[in-house]
């Protein structure tokens, strides 16, 4: 039997892919965190389903239920907020797995900073403005950043910076971006991205933790800070300009 590794996306049910769901709705034990994915969802999982909330299990717990579902013959499906590719503590499961030799599949979704990009109505690349995006966190009461990855390293970059798990630190964070960023750079702050609840706060790093302190906002949100947030005078990209030689592309090499 299989482990399947489900990215149940950033809050909204019909978010997560149609494999994940395909999978959800056969798979006869669900490992999920409570307070990150909505009831409705699972509500695909088939009747008689064991459905087994992690919240309060350690690592060794949630993995001694994938082990004993694999020895009953059961496939698991392990449900992530967002996309497991990033802040999903899969790698460390995925390792003990390994070890015990229980198979596997990862099954990739929808991560929460695309659906906060969506809900800004933005895109976090734009020409002349900004092609770099970094996914980071800060250290606070969690695992120590590598050496290299504090703020002040990455924030000399200038690149479109997205915080996760770092909302209740605002004030702190914005001073110390301000420094490479700026003052009046731009921010924003999207709680429960996609979800019904969802909070979007805009500002800049000079008064944007005055706005995240007054919603209330203390988790479930990213912080985006960069230039692209409010660029409107960029050029096209090359994409799609009319200068680009599209027929190059479709002749062969050699062809007259």
């Amino acid at each position: 039997m299989t482990v399947y590794f489900i990215g149940a996306g950033p809050g909204a049910a019909d978010l997560i892919t149609v494999r994940g769901q395909r999978i959800l709705a056969r798979a006869r034990v669900c490992l999920y965190a409570g307070s990150l994915v909505p009831d409705d969802l699972l509500a695909v999982c088939p009747p008689g389903a064991r459905l087994v909330d992690t919240a309060d299990l350690n690592l060794d717990e949630i993995v001694a239920q994938m082990t004993s579902a694999h020895a009953a013959g059961e496939d698991v499906a392990r449900l992530c907020s967002g996309d497991p590719a990033v802040f999903s503590a899969v790698a460390e499961q995925v390792r003990r797995l390994d070890a015990a030799g229980v198979p596997y599949e990862i099954v990739p979704g929808v991560p929460s900073y695309a659906a906060a990009a969506a809900s800004l109505g933005r895109e976090l690349t734009v020409p002349t403005v900004g092609q770099t995006v970094i996914l980071t966190r800060t250290q606070a009461r969690s695992t120590p950043m590598p050496a290299g990855e504090d703020l002040a390293e990455l924030g000399r970059s200038r690149a479109t910076l997205v915080l996760h798990l770092a909302v209740a630190r605002t004030r702190e964070l914005a001073a110390q971006l301000a420094v490479h960023y700026g003052k009046d750079c731009p921010v924003a702050v999207v709680a429960n991205a996609s979800r019904p609840n969802e909070v979007i706060l805009r500002g800049t790093l000079a008064d944007i933790a005055d706005a995240v302190e007054q919603a209330g906002v203390r988790r479930t949100a990213v912080i985006i800070v960069g230039q692209v947030l409010a660029a409107d005078a960029f050029p096209d990209s090359y994409l799609y300009s009319p200068d680009r030689d599209r027929a190059a592309k479709r002749r062969r090499p050699g062809a007259h």
